[in-house]
Formats: C-alpha cells, sequence, structure tokens
C-alpha cells in the first residue's frame, strides 16, 4: 500500500512539474522584450488584452522580428514603406529601351506586395509622350510605368513632392486618375485616403515643404495639418503623414524636419514616414510614437554616389491600432534604376549606421522628445 502511495505521489509531483516547466515556456514564448503587456482578468486567452509601447532604438535594430509571430495574425498588420520611387530619366531610359516597365521591381516586388499595405512618394509625373532624357531636374515618366507600380503590389502613393508638378496642373491629374483607375490610392493633393486592412482603417496624408507651393499639391502648412489629422481621426484609427522634407544629401535631418515631425506627432499621427534627402536618414521614437526622417532612394538613376544608390523598405508593424515594431531592410539600385535587397555585410552596415545616426539624433535632442 505504501508503495502505491509513493508511486502515485511521485508521478502527481511530476505532472505537477511538467504543467509548470510548460507555463513557464509558454509565458516566455509569449512575452516580447519589445511589449509592455497587462493581461486582463477577463478570460484566458493571452492574446486578447496586450497593451504595447514602441520599442527603443536599440530594440529596434536588435534583427529579432520573430517575437511578433507569437500573435495573432488576424490581428497583426503590416504597411511597407520605400524611399523616393522616380522612374523618370534614366530609370525611364532602361525600361523602355527594354520595353519592360516592370523591370525596377523585379528584384524586390515580393517582398512589397507581401505586406497590407504598401506606400510610396512617387516624385514624378507619369505621362503619355514623355521625352526620353538622362539629365536635368524637370522629370516625368511614361505612362506605361504605372505596369510596374501595379506590379510591385502598391497601395497607396504620395503625390506631395517638388517635382509632382514638374508637367502641370494637368499632368497632376492625369497621374492621379491613371493610379486611381489602377487602384492605387493617392494622397498628397487633398486630405487624407482611407484603406481597411482587417477591420481597422488606416488614413494616409502626404505633405511637401520643398520649393514653393503648387497648385494641386498639398502644402506643409501647420494649420491645414492639424485640420487634416483631426478629420481623419473621425473615421481612421491609424493616421500615417508622409513628408517630403529636409535637405539632400545629409545624414541628420534638419531643425525644419524635426519641428515637423513632433507638430505633426502632437496633432494627433501614428507614424511619420519622410523621403526626399536621397540618403537614409536616422529614425526617431517622440512621444512613443515613431518618426522615419528618410528611407533614402528606392527607384532612381543617381548613381554617382554609393549613398544616393542606396536605401531601406521600412517594415511597420501594427497590433490593432498601435506601431509595435518597426524593421528596416536595406537596398543597393543597380543599373541606374533597380534595386535589390542587401545581405551579410553590406546589410549589416547600413544598419549599422542607422543605428548610430539615430542614437546621435536621440542623444541630441533628449529634452525635448523625453
Amino acid at each position: 500500500m505504501m508503495r502505491k502511495i509513493i508511486k502515485v505521489s511521485v508521478i502527481a509531483i511530476l505532472f505537477f512539474i511538467f504543467v509548470f516547466l510548460f507555463l513557464l515556456f509558454y509565458f516566455f514564448l509569449h512575452q516580447s522584450p519589445l511589449a509592455v503587456i497587462k493581461q486582463s482578468v477577463q478570460g484566458t486567452n493571452t492574446d486578447s488584452k496586450l497593451e504595447f509601447v514602441m520599442p527603443s532604438i536599440d530594440k529596434i535594430f536588435s534583427s529579432d522580428y520573430s517575437w511578433t509571430a507569437t500573435l495573432s495574425a488576424k490581428r497583426i498588420r503590416v504597411l511597407l514603406a520605400t524611399g523616393d520611387v522616380i522612374p523618370a530619366r534614366s530609370v525611364n531610359i532602361q525600361a523602355t529601351k527594354f520595353n519592360n516597365f516592370k523591370w525596377p521591381y523585379e528584384k524586390t516586388y515580393d517582398v512589397l506586395r507581401s505586406a497590407d499595405i504598401t506606400f510610396i512618394n512617387l516624385e514624378t509625373p507619369l505621362i503619355k509622350d514623355c521625352p526620353l532624357i538622362n539629365n536635368g531636374f524637370k522629370f516625368c515618366g511614361s505612362d506605361k510605368n504605372i505596369e510596374g507600380l501595379t506590379f510591385a503590389g502598391v497601395d497607396v502613393a504620395s503625390l506631395a513632392n517638388n517635382h509632382a508638378g514638374n508637367y502641370g496642373f494637368d499632368a497632376i491629374n492625369f497621374t492621379a486618375s491613371l493610379l486611381n483607375d489602377n487602384e492605387i490610392l493617392v494622397t498628397g493633393l487633398n486630405g487624407a485616403v482611407y484603406k481597411e486592412v482587417k477591420g481597422i482603417k488606416f488614413a494616409f496624408l502626404g505633405y511637401n515643404d520643398i520649393g514653393y507651393k503648387e497648385e494641386g499639391i498639398s502644402w506643409a502648412d501647420e494649420g491645414k495639418i492639424r485640420l487634416d489629422i483631426f478629420e481623419a481621426r473621425k473615421t481612421a484609427s491609424i493616421v500615417v503623414v508622409s513628408y517630403h522634407w529636409g535637405a539632400e544629401y545629409r545624414s541628420q535631418p534638419d531643425e525644419r524636419q524635426r519641428h515637423l515631425g513632433h507638430f505633426t506627432i502632437d496633432a494627433g499621427a501614428d507614424l511619420i514616414i519622410g523621403n526626399h534627402p536621397h540618403w537614409i536618414q536616422p529614425i526617431e521614437i517622440y512621444k512613443g510614437k515613431l518618426i522615419t526622417y528618410a528611407h533614402g532612394n528606392f527607384v532612381f538613376d543617381q548613381e554617382w554616389s554609393l549613398k544616393t544608390k542606396q536605401g531601406v523598405v521600412g517594415k511597420y508593424t501594427f497590433y490593432d491600432n498601435k506601431l509595435i515594431d518597426a524593421e528596416f531592410v536595406p537596398l543597393q539600385i543597380e543599373n541606374y534604376g533597380q534595386p535589390y535587397f542587401l545581405s551579410g555585410n553590406e546589410k549589416q552596415k547600413i544598419l549599422d549606421e542607422m543605428k548610430k545616426e539615430s542614437l546621435k539624433l536621440q542623444s541630441d535632442i533628449m529634452p525635448e522628445g523625453s
């Protein structure tokens, strides 16, 4: 009898040890180092009541993004944003020569199409009979470039930049109609556009802060920005603002960028996507929200320096309506307009530099952003 009692006791102890270890493993598996998690006292679903804060710069560049796979796929939404897309000048010549307007995206389309939303800054009008020139600063691309944008899975394009109006107001309208006819939403012209993903509505706004005010293009006027965000907030859970801003060929944002970025977060934006400098610039976490100051180039012909041939695709992961993670995927452009993703040391060098500049920016402005 005693042996039987001992045997049962040992089995019970082993069972409880097994349950304890299983629960311990489950707990650590589901606790992200990037998340502050508060479990609801109601129910037992560990994924039902999670609250997150934006991870630190160190954690964003830590290279471990696998933790998001432990969360419910139904509550994850991924936004991809590229650097400047300019299928003009030599890019337009190359695509015309190959008679293949998908060519600029052939080495990246699979990644771009994998997102719930792919967002670009289209920095040129797309028109019929665009002249084939490979110099100068008056940009246009053939309207056939729409084939590449749809092939790449572009969902939203901002036209709020200093080259979208290079061929006048009619070309802006033609480009916007061309995009809309191919199911690509257009922002940066007149207020927000909206896209719903798994029951969560995103609003996209775009503003130009380079050059001068042009007819038909949204200018970075603070009163208008505040009003637009207020209106977007009425129906959208997530507000994404794109800016064309800053000085070209600089590794740090200028005072105007920083002011606009902070102002826009204070006005109610959730994420800011910056472009125009043609170099990668740092990120900043301001009041728990993310500002990416510049993604560098994505499709362009600036092959006269290494930095203008490089860029990042930003992968922004939302859990319901909260941005919980960001990942940056480095790339390099070859043959005057075709980006490809980097790997190994080349990839890590860009990420290390981006992190270094981000930490430098953080240390420079800590009193204001803390």
